[in-house]
């Protein structure tokens, strides 16, 4: 699936090294186009503050659309002391 720049996606695996889970929200803030390889996007994370949480390149599988269907939702990480 192609996704336009600047509109958000919602990742469908889990990324443990950047603790991102399935379902969170991002922005595609670039596209990847490599010739013999699957088209890809560089999307940034935000926590609900509005700070990057991690900027990521990914293949378009890794990536949905939003539906009408999705609904928001919060996951808070454990805060260092």
């Amino acid at each position: 699936m192609d996704f336009q720049l600047y509109t958000d996606v919602v990742l469908v695996g889990d990324i443990p090294e950047e603790n991102l889970r399935a379902a969170d929200v991002g922005t595609t803030v670039e596209r990847h186009d490599v010739p013999g390889r699957e088209t890809g996007y560089s999307v940034e994370f935000f926590d609900m503050l509005g700070s990057t949480i991690a900027v990521v390149t990914l293949p378009g599988s890794m990536l949905r659309a939003p539906t009408h269907a999705d609904r928001p939702s919060v996951r808070s990480e454990a805060l260092s002391v």
